[in-house]
């Protein structure tokens, strides 16, 4: 499934000419912790709740502002587990997506795209997805599969894709049927692969990633 696949139409962009007072009412009126400014068709960045509390002026024009997450995006043809590993990296609700043009398209929402992957078969929750980073010599499913079997667990579906900062690494995008990965992650760092973001189900998190599952609850509440 591609990102033009989940475009979320409920979930309209700003545009630079509209005012800091009203992408706050947007922002509360669609429950989302971000939402696109376009630039005519070109996405310029997200304005966030955060971005919004620096400003006393609700005149203040969004084309004012500093907007971040300027090159965070998809292109319409990319593969939804993309949408949901820069959503894990940027730690953000929803990803705009551009399409042939580099023009605005839409966006897909977290809760989306996790949706996308399906449920876990059994009782164990919503499941979790777990992102890897290793250089491509050393991927071999096989292997990553049997140390995951090891703790209790399965993999329901996996995605290979080409690390876009360095050519000769790979990001493992995996979707898997438990809700703990203490035990999965300790192991597979143990043996050398590094756990870039992980979304877990209903386990316990440690104080660490406390700010990241809360995110994740936001995310899925959407």
């Amino acid at each position: 499934m591609l990102a033009e696949d989940l475009l979320n139409h409920m979930i309209p962009p700003l545009k630079a000419t509209d005012s800091a007072g009203k992408a706050a009412r947007w922002l509360e009126e669609f429950h989302v912790g971000q939402l696109p400014v376009l630039d005519e068709r070109n996405y310029r960045g997200l304005i966030t709740e955060a971005d919004l509390a620096d400003y006393e002026n609700s005149e203040t024009l969004l084309a004012d502002l500093d907007l971040g997450f300027a090159n965070v995006h998809v292109q319409h043809d990319q593969h939804f587990y993309r949408v949901v590993e820069l959503a894990v990296e940027n730690k953000i609700q929803l990803v705009p997506v551009l399409d042939e043009r580099h023009e605005y398209a839409g966006v897909v929402t977290v809760s989306d795209a996790l949706a996308a992957f399906g449920p876990a078969p059994g009782p164990s929750g919503q499941g979790s997805i777990l992102v890897l980073s290793m250089e491509e010599r050393d991927y071999s499913l096989t292997q990553i599969s049997r140390y995951i079997e090891e703790n209790n667990a399965k993999i329901i579906s996996a995605h290979v894709a080409q690390d876009e900062h360095d050519p000769y690494r790979i990001r493992l995008t995996l979707k898997l049927n438990a809700d703990d990965l203490t035990r999965i992650t300790a192991t597979l760092e143990r043996f050398g692969y590094s756990v870039t973001a992980q979304f877990s189900g209903s386990a316990p998190v440690s104080d660490d990633e406390h700010e990241r599952y809360d995110a994740l609850l936001r995310y899925l509440s959407v």
